[in-house]
């Protein structure tokens, strides 16, 4: 038995069922194709074919599970998730089982009439991605001209009387368009920001370079952040991500490794969050193999790094052990390739001189991106 199996059994002996929480959202990652190529993308290195793709019957019967979990939201990503045909049926299921469901989409490939009939099978809500606030630079950074076609598709959304969510992926190349980014949201009529700093996993890890603001941005941009939450209240939601690598203590990364959330990838497979493939040597349960259900409550993966019973010191005894769960498993892993470690991000971590490099990465010249590959 390997030594990931070994580990997953006894943190499984750690912490018992009655005790773990029902994951609240499924993000479904229907496919790794998309027309665009942006260099930050969080889908891993290595894009699954079309030709691994799960079927549209493995997607009804995941959905299945999800709802007789206890599961409330689904996900419905990428990739680009509009790329699959079978879209408007997998929508329509949710609804029927009772799942709220999210498109989260670059929407170069929507029309009117498609997200109309998206709607009328269920859809409760859409979320466009945006690299920018003016074609030059968001045509630059998504490797794709598509900056006219999100406003368009945006202005759909709330149209037909859709919720919209703006999604700002934000960097040192882009934030200086923030004012500009929170002013078009609210002129979309946007009921949520998403100022989502770029974090540091899959391509974005390879284009760390390119993307890291500097403090100055990050003190910049957190001020006008809180400057717009005071003046858009009541209007504008703004959720506000910062990079890890300026935190004092870790964020509480997706409410906990196998707590709150779990992801499908195309190919099937069941991860406790989208970038978990970056950990080299686990394995994970695939939905053709094994229920859902199974998968959340007993697979190795999943309670590898679930509770407090693995963390090292000074996790281990730190009072905010169950607030942030130890922080980042994936981000552990880059920077220090061990998933095991504390979190780099915590100012107590004993590894914390990892992100000295990358600080003064931030301070030099950006260099070329290196594009997403599109998936075939």
């Amino acid at each position: 038995m390997s030594d990931v199996i070994e580990q997953g059994t006894k943190a499984s002996a750690t912490v018992p069922v009655a005790d773990r929480v029902v994951p609240y959202a499924l993000l479904a990652e229907l496919t790794h194709r998309c027309p665009l190529q942006c260099p930050y993308c969080s889908n891993p290195l290595e894009l699954e074919r079309s030709s691994n793709e799960i079927q549209t019957e493995d997607w009804l019967r995941v959905i299945d599970q999800a709802a007789e979990m206890g599961i409330l939201h689904i996900h419905f990503s990428g990739g680009e998730p509009t790329v699959r045909k079978d879209l408007e049926v997998l929508v329509e299921h949710a609804g029927r089982v009772g799942l709220y469901s999210n498109l989260i989409t670059s929407a170069v490939l929507l029309t009117r009439d498609r997200l109309e009939r998206l709607r009328d099978m269920g859809l409760d809500h859409v979320q466009v991605s945006f690299q920018g606030t003016t074609p030059d630079i968001a045509d630059r950074v998504a490797g794709f001209a598509g900056h006219k076609k999100k406003l368009q598709a945006a202005r759909w959304v709330r149209e037909l009387d859709m919720p919209l969510t703006v999604n700002a992926v934000m960097h040192r190349q882009n934030l200086h368009q923030l004012p500009d980014m929170i002013d078009m949201a609210v002129a979309l009529d946007a009921e949520r920001l998403e100022v989502a700093q770029v974090q540091y996993y899959g391509w974005a890890l390879r284009n760390r370079a390119a993307f890291l603001p500097t403090r100055e941005q990050l003190d910049e941009a957190t001020g006008q952040v809180e400057e717009a939450r005071s003046q858009h209240k009541g209007v504008l939601v703004i959720d506000y991500v910062v990079p890890d690598y300026y935190a004092r203590r870790p964020k509480s990364c997706m409410g906990g490794w196998g707590r709150q959330f779990l992801n499908i990838t195309p190919s099937g497979k069941v991860l406790p969050c989208h970038a978990a493939e970056s950990i080299a040597g686990l394995q994970f349960d695939s939905v053709k193999d094994k229920p859902l259900a199974w998968i959340w409550e007993e697979s190795a993966s999943f309670n590898l790094y679930r509770g407090t019973g693995w963390m090292p010191e000074p996790c281990r005894s730190c009072d905010r052990r169950e607030i942030d769960w130890g922080g980042c498993r994936c981000q552990a892993f880059a920077l220090t390739g061990d998933a095991a470690n504390t979190d780099p991000a915590c100012e107590l971590s004993p590894h914390r001189d990892v992100l000295e490099m990358p600080l003064k990465e931030s301070n030099a010249a950006a260099p070329d991106f290196i594009y997403r590959r599109i998936g075939a």
